[in-house]
């Protein structure tokens, strides 16, 4: 079984430095792992993150970085960037396009590779330094409306979602913030392993049907 990651910087972490999906990094992608590979060798784990990326810029590398591999599952982490570059640059992308774009790839994939299995990951913020701030309401409330569309296509397509900001704001009730992301938007180590503990438990069943065969 092969396992791939795709996303933006919170799933890269440092390993594009290493031009290689074989190195999966420092990140959630790494923790899980190590977990599925402890006592298994039957499973591939493969990271294609890079950092800055848009759901366009996704869409942009598909055929390359996820067609191409023939991945057996399939987990996609997008949307904070599409939203913080327009805050920071002026080139992010709209909540329209962001789902129309996403829709595409989702299409694209499935008449592609019909037996893939695919998770999508819902973006989030935190409070923090890269977050706080008069922006802070207006980047939250577009973060949270580009976790809804995901949602929303997950549903469409029959797939998997794992509601991130619900994850993130549940866990800041408990401890502060800088607890679980070094500026509101990367994670910290407990932040990646409070990805990864929400991961392995959503997919389980798809990960126990993949063994039993």
């Amino acid at each position: 079984m092969r396992i791939l990651f795709q996303g933006d910087s919170i799933t890269d972490c440092l390993r594009s430095s290493y031009d290689s999906g074989t190195f999966v990094g420092s990140g959630y992608p790494c923790l899980i792992q190590a977990d599925l590979c402890l006592n298994r060798t039957d499973i591939e784990v493969l990271n294609c993150g890079i950092s800055g990326n848009r759901v366009t810029n996704l869409l942009a590398r598909w055929k390359k970085d996820c067609i191409n591999l023939h991945p057996d599952v399939i987990s996609i982490l997008i949307g904070v960037n599409d939203v913080w570059h327009e805050l920071s640059q002026q080139e992010g992308v709209d909540a329209e396009l962001f789902e129309e774009t996403y829709r595409v790839l989702l299409r694209y994939t499935q008449r592609t590779l019909p037996e893939a299995k695919l998770i999508l990951l819902g973006a989030f913020l935190t409070h923090g330094t890269a977050t706080d701030g008069t922006q802070w309401d207006g980047f939250y409330k577009e973060v949270a409306l580009r976790n809804a569309i995901t949602r929303r296509l997950a549903a469409e397509f029959g797939v998997e979602f794992l509601d991130l900001q619900k994850l993130f704001d549940e866990a800041c009730e408990m401890l502060p913030p800088e607890h679980w992301t070094q500026d509101g938007v990367h994670p910290t180590a407990a932040g990646h392993r409070l990805i990864a503990n929400a991961w392995e438990k959503k997919m389980q069943p798809t990960l126990a049907d993949a063994e039993k065969r």
